[in-house]
């Protein structure tokens, strides 16, 4: 039957029921069921309906177990990739996005897909975007929010700046192929580094992907080890260091500073060399710092003339401008040890520097001037004042002990995790809700007075700054504060402070008067699975979790992480293995597939092609495999069949009634067990494996052919949900197929009979073995092989041909 024909009807009736809708007190059987929103800079391709297929089929199956559900959605509206694509087609970013949203809904109401269209959010609506700049103002009143001049990473494509989570291999997250610049700007910050050790500790909580938790891990980059503060010799000046080996500080023969680091701003002007240092700083920020920090590549630097005095030795060594230092970690300086760090050692051999060995493997002496790399490893110190002769790893306690006691040094913890940098120079976005005043510096808007309206204009064209500098309307206001004439901040906020908070809107969606009352979140959070790619794990997945922390510890939220469980779904790639993407123009719509071959065919295919999180490459080619099965099983279940026809147990059942009751239930333990392990693929092949085993016509005759049937439908519902429901209707059943329990399985059934067959070996009878009857020739072979009298039989033997008869006999013949 063409499927299309069914698959309006239904949809319509789960329509006008409210299937969907959800429930308003949900108590301990609460599950809240989340994809990633979706960028509107298109419509809905395959890859999307990967994504919400395998969403929808955990909402059937978890709505069957008896879960009261919250599963909504929205559209992720603001930011690059909506106001790229609208600038490709010379459309305003406003009308495109809103188009896409339409269409985008549209189709996947088409999809059948089970959200509650009454809580769909909208970023660039300003019933959001109102509560995105709440969110910023909470921060702010937080000293979490803050503006400060700083090197960012520059997309020269996109004319703006981006966080340091959005730059890639050097290159923009949004244009794989433009090398990011660096840049000072005026810039406002997140202060995410005030919780990178409870954002680390807490990965400890969550049931997340292991590649994600060591991508976070590995990204807040926690460091042991101890601040020390150097001297600059012609200042006077402290120069703060942070070092993981302060065991290597005897050996401190230079130090190196980052060309943008803040303390090298504030001594460019002293410095005797101060014109080489100027030209080497301006050559360094044309280079990304994937380029300055990659392994193999020539460090290069320049002496700035000035010098620094070590505190535990009271050395004076020189201090190098150098591009391998990078402002982002500690203050931007480090303690140089070039006869125990790698990256030193190639510098100072390059300069002519000094190498002083302070440790040495036991029993070994090292040469300086033979030295060909540095000795990284732990051994004896040596050259090292009060700390000789003792090993160096156990030694470091009583250094930084030692140098805490002189006042220059203590223990410390370092976060290789950065600020997060919010602000864009793009049109496109949530404005920033401050002012600038002279009188009275930055003023936050006063939350009644919010949104911040962002202003419709006709030059929206990114220029290298704000096309909002250039509307006077908007730019020029009044101080809430002092009421003296005031500019707004012409800069918008990046689109991932929208994404990190929009699973607590969902919650209270239609509430005007809050982001969300903190009783209607605490029903709901944390989101008990959330489905997403794994691009987003140091992006969106850590700031999601930061800003949920934060409104946690104001009292808003009972909840301190957003997601207990997340599934990363595998990517969709086209049939030449590029990950489909609207940007690159090689989407595949799912509705030109649904229209040809219907929703559950093309669902079931997506769903059977592979593992749900392994990438696959959409074809054809699965669909006809698919619609023979979902065939077979419409023609399996006719009308009529006689609902006295069933029974729990396998008592009393003719032997291919017994058999097809027993092959019923594996089948439903195997499908449940997969459907909760969401390896959607090898449920789909038991449940084609049980179909085949089943007589055309079958269900007709047998004792159990309406349980049969029944349990199949059911089954069925995550992957097919539209046929389900129809063979649910014939079946007699006057409630929608969700409504009813997940079948259970007859534990008493699911287990294989053994038979006894004999081995031969020759034809002559050696042994026995004890088998399922439909056991395979492999696993046959495999049991007699366990056996030590057949194996002794055959040892120094060659196998060249085995006989096997299902359930009966296994003769072996060797040569």
């Amino acid at each position: 039957m063409p499927f299309q024909n069914i698959e309006k009807k239904w949809q319509d009736r789960w329509q006008e029921f409210g299937l969907f809708k959800t429930t308003e007190n949900p108590g301990k059987d609460k599950f809240y069921l989340l994809e990633m929103f979706a960028y509107p800079s298109g419509d809905v391709h395959m890859g999307h309906f990967r994504n919400y297929s395998i969403g929808d089929a955990v909402w059937r199956f978890m709505r069957m177990r008896g879960k009261k559900m919250l599963h909504p959605f929205g559209w992720d509206a603001f930011g690059l990739p909506a106001e790229q694509a609208a600038i490709k087609r010379g459309i305003h970013p406003s009308k495109w996005t809103e188009g896409n949203i339409t269409t985008g809904r549209e189709t996947m109401k088409a999809l059948g897909l089970s959200y509650d269209w009454d809580r769909e959010v909208v970023t660039c609506r300003k019933d959001y975007y109102k509560w995105t700049q709440w969110v910023f103002l909470k921060l702010f009143e937080r000293g979490l929010a803050y503006q400060k001049k700083a090197m960012v990473n520059w997309c020269p494509e996109c004319n703006t700046v981006l966080a340091n989570e959005q730059v890639i291999d050097g290159c923009c997250w949004r244009h794989d192929e433009t090398p990011v610049q660096r840049k000072t700007l005026e810039q406002w910050f997140f202060k995410i580094t005030d919780y990178a050790g409870r954002l680390l500790n807490d990965l400890e909580k969550l049931d997340w992907p292991h590649s994600v938790v060591t991508m976070q891990r590995n990204w807040i980059g926690r460091s042991e080890g101890a601040n020390i503060d150097f001297e600059i010799v012609e200042t006077g000046d402290r120069l703060p260091i942070f070092t993981t080996r302060p065991d290597t500080v005897y050996g401190v023969t230079f130090m190196a500073i980052a060309p943008e680091a803040e303390s090298m701003r504030k001594l460019v002007d002293i410095c005797p060399n101060r014109e080489r240092v100027k030209e080497y700083i301006a050559t360094v920020a044309a280079r990304s710092e994937i380029e300055r920090t990659a392994e193999g590549r020539e460090k290069d630097g320049v002496d700035t003339g000035l010098h620094v005095r070590n505190p535990f030795n009271g050395n004076e060594v020189s201090l190098f401008v150098a591009d391998y230092v990078l402002a982002g970690y500690g203050s931007g300086a480090v303690m140089a040890v070039p006869a125990h760090d790698q990256r030193d050692f190639e510098f100072a051999r390059k300069y002519e520097i000094p190498i002083r060995v302070v440790i040495e493997p036991e029993n070994v002496r090292l040469d300086p001037d033979e030295m060909t790399e540095a000795y990284i490893d732990p051994g004896i110190m040596t050259g090292s004042g009060p700390f000789d002769g003792r090993f160096s790893r156990k030694a470091i306690p009583a250094i930084i002990e030692y140098g805490a006691e002189k006042g220059f040094s203590k223990k410390a913890i370092q976060y290789k995790l950065r600020d997060w940098l919010l602000s864009r120079q793009r049109y496109w976005g949530a404005p920033i809700p401050v002012v600038h005043c002279e009188k009275c510096g930055v003023v936050p808007i006063p939350e009644e007075d919010l949104p911040v309206e962002l202003p419709f204009v006709k030059d929206f064209l990114p220029k290298g700054r704000s096309p909002l500098e250039d509307v006077p309307e908007f730019m020029n206001t009044t101080c809430p504060r002092c009421g003296s004439p005031a500019r707004r901040d012409p800069d918008t906020m990046d689109t991932f402070v929208c994404s990190s908070w929009y699973h607590l809107r969902y919650t209270d969606a239609n509430n005007p008067d809050e982001a969300f009352s903190k009783a209607e979140a605490d029903k709901w959070l944390p989101v008990d699975l959330y489905i997403g790619g794994i691009e987003h794990a140091t992006g969106h997945l850590l700031y999601f979790r930061f800003i949920t922390k934060v409104l946690h510890d104001m009292g808003y939220l009972s909840a301190d992480e957003p997601a207990k469980k997340l599934f990363n779904h595998g990517m969709v790639c086209d049939e030449n293995g590029e990950i489909m993407s609207k940007s690159k123009g090689n989407v595949i719509s799912p509705i030109d597939v649904v229209k040809k071959h219907g929703v559950d065919v093309s669902r079931t295919t997506i769903l059977f092609f592979a593992p749900a999180d392994h990438e696959i490459s959409w074809s054809e080619d699965g669909i006809k495999g698919a619609e023979r099965f979902l065939t077979r099983v419409e023609k399996m279940i006719p009308e009529g069949l006689d609902s006295s026809k069933t029974t729990d147990s396998v008592s009393g059942l003719s032997n291919r009634d017994a058999e097809l009751y027993r092959n019923l239930n594996r089948t439903v333990k195997a499908v449940t067990e997969d459907v909760e392990k969401m390896s959607y693929n090898t449920a789909i092949a038991r449940m084609m494996e049980f179909i085949n085993f089943i007589e055309p016509d079958e269900l007709k005759n047998s004792a159990i052919g309406f349980l049969v049937a029944d349990k199949m439908a059911r089954i069925l519902t995550p992957f097919a949900p539209h046929l389900a429901e129809e063979l649910n209707f014939r079946l007699g059943f006057d409630s929608f197929v969700v409504e009813r329990d997940w079948p259970e399985f007859d534990p008493d059934a699911v287990g294989f009979e053994t038979v006894e067959i004999g081995v031969q070996i020759m034809g002559k009878l050696r042994g026995t073995i004890n088998i399922p009857p439909d056991s395979s020739q492999e696993i046959a072979l495999e049991k007699a092989m366990a056996g030590e009298k057949i194996r002794r039989n055959i040892e120094g033997k060659k196998i060249v041909k085995v006989i096997y008869v299902p359930g009966r006999i296994l003769n072996i013949i060797t040569g």
